[in-house]
């Protein structure tokens, strides 16, 4: 991290080892994704396998997230309509670090685009700094039905808000994930 972030008392997280990143890709990969994976997050297999076929960027539900246990794009009759994260917050691309892959040859056509040094805005920084559009978001797991990335740090988190119970959601792919996410007794 650049010495000017250091003395931040909030301090952007794991930016300089992913522009790192980016930049090892752009002078050395021309196909593939981009995807940034965390250690404190379990992943089904099913995710990498469909990713692999990004052609700008996808996005994904990441559960066990925040406050509201969920991060995803919010879909109705497979079309974008919002979001749905613990934190909004103004932010153009409220998602998760897990919850979005961007494909390499697309990567290369914008050399600009970078992650920024600005805690709580590396996530929409980077997609913002790429140009694209919600148009553009191929809506993977499902249409965000299904959760294969899920955050299970090993810290408490607070109780999970009841947002997703909220009428607004009927319709939409957060009914579905609702019953993903809910354990069943066996009767």
């Amino acid at each position: 991290m650049p010495q000017e972030f250091k003395k931040e008392l909030a301090r952007p997280k794991g930016v300089a080892n992913r522009n790192g990143g980016m930049e090892w890709i752009r002078a050395h990969a021309t196909e593939g994704v981009l995807y940034f994976a965390d250690d404190d997050n379990t992943y089904d297999i099913q995710i990498f396998e469909e990713m692999r076929y990004t052609r700008v960027v996808s996005m994904f539900p990441v559960g066990l997230l925040t406050e509201a246990g969920l991060s995803t794009p919010v879909l109705k009759d497979g079309r974008f309509i919002g979001w749905y994260d613990g934190w909004i917050g103004g932010r153009k691309f409220p998602v998760d670090m897990a919850g979005f892959a961007v494909s390499v040859p697309f990567l290369l056509t914008v050399p600009k685009a970078k992650m920024p040094y600005t805690a709580g805005m590396e996530e929409t920084g980077f997609l913002s700094s790429l140009n694209i559009t919600t148009d553009q978001i191929e809506f993977l797991a499902d249409n965000c039905t299904q959760i294969y990335v899920w955050h299970t740090k090993t810290h408490k988190n607070n109780p999970a808000s009841r947002n997703i119970l909220l009428p607004e959601y009927n319709g939409t792919n957060l009914r579905i994930l609702q019953e993903v996410m809910t354990i069943k007794e066996d009767s």
